[in-house]
């Protein structure tokens, strides 16, 4: 399966790619919203389960009303790391492990969500999707979908053997990328290197359209040169400058800004 081998609806902010596993459909909902979210619905015999939230209220209306159109009755949520957005299908049970509610409800999430809900006011749904359900680590079977269960201290990434492929928060084979410091980035290049052993067909984050094995690998080699450019830096602005300098047409901006001060915190 090729990350491009999608068919694609367009709505009217947003669009739906669409990917046909046989017995397993994903539906990979782009948002198109001011931090550029992603949800995925994973669709067996007309059930579905949802992997994170839209969290702007047009966002949820144009989702809700795509499901209804197609027919597709969701069985569950599963809220990892972007708890906001509760009102969207209100009735559904939240699944979430008991990092993540911590991390949503009162730990680093919700500080984000504070933040957001200043930044962009109304639009926003700042509801907390506290978790009805909490799930342990390994393999759990919903709408007849196994998916493995990977908690870590944020949240949780998702395993879906039966399509073979892994939900984690960010990956962006051509943006920044979050990196509290040179251990931080070992552990994610641990985690990208697993995912090329296991050979996922599709890597699937919060906030990019589904990536492949070579976006891992790229990702690896990004993480590799935020060490080395750290280790011959003596500043964040020095840091971001070379980092700037050396991939040039990468977005995320904020996001580097947010890694470099972690990399040389101020003291």
């Amino acid at each position: 399966m090729k990350k491009n081998n999608c068919s694609m609806v367009a709505l009217g902010k947003g669009e739906m790619n669409v990917y046909d596993f046989g017995a397993v459909q994903l539906h990979a909902y782009k948002t198109n919203d001011f931090i550029d979210d992603e949800v995925f619905i994973v669709v067996k015999n007309g059930q579905g389960v949802c992997i994170e939230l839209p969290c702007f209220f047009d966002n949820i209306a144009e989702l809700t009303s795509y499901l209804e159109d197609n027919k597709i009755k969701l069985a569950a949520k599963l809220v990892a790391y972007h708890g906001a957005g509760a009102t969207f299908m209100p009735n559904v049970p939240n699944y979430g492990t008991q990092s993540s509610d911590e991390y949503n409800t009162s730990g680093g999430g919700a500080g984000l969500v504070k933040n957001f809900t200043g930044a962009f006011g109304a639009a926003f749904d700042n509801k907390i999707a506290k978790a009805d359900k909490i799930i342990n680590d390994g393999e759990i079977e919903i709408a007849g979908i196994k998916f493995a269960i990977k908690s870590n201290n944020e949240a949780y990434d998702i395993e879906i053997p039966e399509i073979n492929c892994v939900y984690t928060h960010m990956l962006g084979h051509d943006c920044h990328s979050i990196v509290a410091g040179t251990s931080h980035a070992d552990i994610i290049i641990s985690q990208l290197e697993g995912y090329i052993k296991k050979g996922f067909d599709l890597v699937l984050t919060s906030h990019y359209t589904p990536e492949d094995l070579k976006d891992a690998q790229t990702k690896i080699e990004y993480l590799n040169a935020l060490k080395e450019i750290s280790g011959k830096c003596k500043s964040a602005e020095e840091m971001k400058e070379k980092v700037m300098a050396k991939f040039a047409s990468y977005s995320g901006l904020n996001y580097l800004d947010m890694t470099v001060g972690m990399f040389f915190p101020a003291k």
